[in-house]
C-alpha cells in the first residue's frame, strides 16, 4: 500500500511540475529529474530501485511506439542524410570519444569503455520537443530531432550489447557482424510481421476499451518477444508502429479511434512524468554505492564525461553541417537553400539531453562488470547534467537564435482542410435532394472558413445559429440529469455527441458557444 500511495504522490508532484514548466517555458523532464533528486536526499525518503528490464519495457516501449506512430515517412526520407549522420554517425563518434576518455582517465578495459560510450551517446528528444513546439522553430529541425530520437537508441543499444558481451567474455568483438545483421535485418522483418498480425487482430475488435487494452498488451509483447529472440527491441517497435500507422486509421471506426488516441496520449504523458521523477530518485542509491578514497575521482570522471558528451555532439553537428554546406555551394541554388544553417546546427547540437534509456541501460550492467560504479555515476551525471544545463538554457538560446516562426504544418493543415471540403462538395454536387442542399450548404460554409481562417466574417449565420442552439442543448441536458430524468451514462453519451457537434460548427477552432443571440 505504501508504494501505491507514494506513486500517487509522485504523480501529483510530477503533474504540478509539468504545469510549472509550461509557465517557465523549460522542458518538464528537467524539473522532474531535479525534483526526483531532491526527494531522494530527503531524510527518511524511500529508496526505489528500478528493475532495468521492467523499466525498458514499461517506460520505453509505449513512448517509443507513440512517437513512431506519429512519425512522417515523408520527413524520414527527405532528411535521411541528416538522420543517418546523427542517429549513426553522432552516436558512433560520441561512443568513440567517451570510450577514449574512459580508457585513459578511468583505466577502463576497452570493451567496458565502449559500453560507457554507448550508454551516454543517444539523446532523447522528449525534453527538447516540449520547448521547441512553443517557439515554432523550422520544421526541418524538429523533424530531424524526432527522427533521430527514434533511431539513435537502436544504434547505441546494439553497440552496448556487443561491448557488454565482449567485456564479460561471452562474445568476441570480431564475431559481432552476425549479431549486427540479426539485430538490424531481423528486427525490421519481425516488426513488419508483428504489425501485420496486429492489424488483423485490431480490425476484428469493435469495443474501444478492448481495442486499447490489446494495443498496449501487443506493444509490450512485441518488445519482450524481440528482446528474447536477440533482436533490437527498439528497431522492432519502430517498424511495428510505422506499419500499423499506415493502415490502421482507415480500418478503425471514428469513435474507437478518438477513444484510443485519448487514452494513449494520457498514458504516455503519465509514463513520461513518472519515468523522469523515478530517474531522479535513483541518485541516492547511485551515490551510496561509491565510498572511500575513490569517490572524488569518480565524481571528477563523471563531470569530465558530461563535458565530453556535450562538446562531442556540438563538434559533430557543426562538422557535418559545414561539409554539407561546402558541397551545396557547387550544387545550384536549390541545394544551397536546402542546406542546413549554422544556427540550426547550434540548436540541434544543444538539443542533446539524455534521458531514461541512458540511465536504465547503465543500471542494467552486470554486478561484476568492470568499472560498473563509476560508469553508472557517469551515466547519471550525463542525464541530470544535460537535462538541467541544456534543458533550462534552451529557451534563452532560442531567443538568441531568433528563428522565424515556422508555419509549415499550419499551412499544410489549412491547404488540406480546403481540399477535403472541396472533395465533399464535389461528391454532393451530384445529389439534388433537399437534404443534400442543406448538407452542401454546411460544407460550403466550412470551406469558406478554411480558406479564410483569420477572417471573422467567414463564419456564416448557419454556424452562429448552431453554436447558439448547442448552448441551449447543453443547458437542457444538465436539467435532465439534475431532475433525474436521465442517468449519467445517457448524459455522457449525449454530451459527447454535443461536443462533436460543437467542434463541427467551429471548423477552425475560432468560435465559442454563444450565450446570447
Amino acid at each position: 500500500m505504501a508504494l501505491f500511495e507514494l506513486t500517487l504522490v509522485l504523480l501529483l508532484i510530477a503533474v504540478a511540475l509539468t504545469a510549472l514548466s509550461r509557465r517557465l517555458e523549460v522542458p518538464y523532464p528537467s524539473l522532474l529529474a531535479l525534483a526526483g533528486v531532491g526527494l531522494a536526499f530527503v531524510p527518511g525518503a524511500p529508496v526505489i530501485e528500478i528493475d532495468p528490464e521492467l523499466a525498458l519495457a514499461l517506460f520505453i516501449a509505449p513512448v517509443l511506439l507513440d512517437a513512431a506512430y506519429d512519425t512522417s515517412l515523408r520527413d524520414l526520407k527527405r532528411y535521411r542524410l541528416s538522420l543517418v549522420l546523427l542517429a549513426l554517425g553522432a552516436v558512433v563518434f560520441t561512443t568513440v570519444v567517451v570510450a577514449f576518455v574512459g580508457w585513459k582517465m578511468a583505466g577502463l578495459p576497452i570493451a567496458a569503455a565502449i559500453a560507457l560510450g554507448a550508454i551516454v551517446a543517444p539523446p532523447d528528444a522528449v525534453a527538447a520537443s516540449a520547448v521547441l513546439s512553443q517557439f515554432k522553430v523550422p520544421h526541418r529541425i524538429t523533424a530531424i530531432l524526432q527522427g533521430e530520437s527514434l533511431l539513435n537508441d537502436a544504434t547505441a543499444l546494439l553497440i552496448y550489447r556487443i561491448s557488454v558481451s565482449a567485456a564479460v567474455g561471452t562474445l568476441m568483438l570480431k564475431d559481432a557482424v552476425p549479431v549486427i545483421l540479426l539485430a538490424t535485418i531481423g528486427s525490421v522483418v519481425a516488426g513488419y510481421l508483428f504489425g501485420r498480425v496486429s492489424l488483423l487482430t485490431l480490425t476484428r475488435i469493435e469495443d474501444a476499451a478492448s481495442s486499447t487494452v490489446v494495443q498496449f498488451a501487443g506493444t509490450f509483447a512485441v518488445w519482450i518477444i524481440a528482446d528474447r529472440l536477440g533482436l533490437s527491441a527498439i528497431i522492432t517497435i519502430v517498424v511495428y508502429a510505422i506499419t500499423i500507422a499506415r493502415t490502421a486509421p482507415r480500418r478503425m471506426s471514428a469513435r474507437r479511434r478518438v477513444s484510443t488516441y485519448s487514452v494513449w496520449e494520457s498514458a504516455v504523458f503519465v509514463l513520461n512524468v513518472l519515468a523522469f521523477v523515478l530517474m531522479g530518485l535513483q541518485a541516492r542509491s547511485i551515490v551510496g554505492r561509491l565510498s572511500g578514497d575513490g569517490q572524488g575521482g569518480a565524481f571528477l570522471f563523471a563531470a569530465t564525461v558530461l563535458v565530453v558528451v556535450m562538446v562531442a555532439r556540438l563538434v559533430w553537428v557543426a562538422g557535418y553541417v559545414a561539409v554539407i554546406r561546402w558541397f551545396a555551394r557547387s550544387g545550384g541554388e536549390d541545394r544551397k537553400q536546402d542546406a542546413p544553417t549554422f544556427r540550426g546546427a547550434v540548436l540541434v547540437g544543444w538539443c542533446g539531453m539524455r534521458g531514461l534509456v541512458t540511465l536504465v541501460v547503465a543500471i542494467a550492467l552486470p554486478a561484476n562488470f568492470p568499472g560498473r560504479d563509476p560508469i553508472v555515476l557517469a551515466a547519471f551525471a550525463v542525464v541530470l547534467g544535460t537535462l538541467v544545463l541544456q534543458g533550462i538554457s534552451l529557451k534563452p538560446l532560442l531567443r538568441w537564435l531568433n528563428f522565424e516562426r515556422d508555419m509549415t504544418i499550419d499551412r499544410e493543415v489549412a491547404e488540406a482542410r480546403v481540399a477535403i471540403m472541396q472533395a465533399a462538395l464535389d461528391v454532393l454536387n451530384r445529389k439534388t435532394s433537399a437534404a443534400a442542399a442543406v448538407v452542401r450548404e454546411q460544407y460550403e460554409a466550412q470551406r469558406r472558413v478554411a480558406e479564410n481562417p483569420d477572417d471573422a466574417q467567414a463564419a456564416t449565420e448557419y454556424d452562429r445559429l448552431r453554436l447558439y442552439a448547442i448552448k441551449r442543448q447543453r443547458d437542457t441536458l444538465e436539467e435532465l440529469r439534475s431532475n433525474g430524468t436521465i442517468g449519467d451514462e445517457a448524459y455522457h453519451r449525449l454530451e459527447e455527441e454535443i461536443d462533436w457537434s460543437e467542434l463541427a460548427a467551429s471548423p477552425a477552432g475560432s468560435f465559442q458557444p454563444l450565450t446570447t443571440y
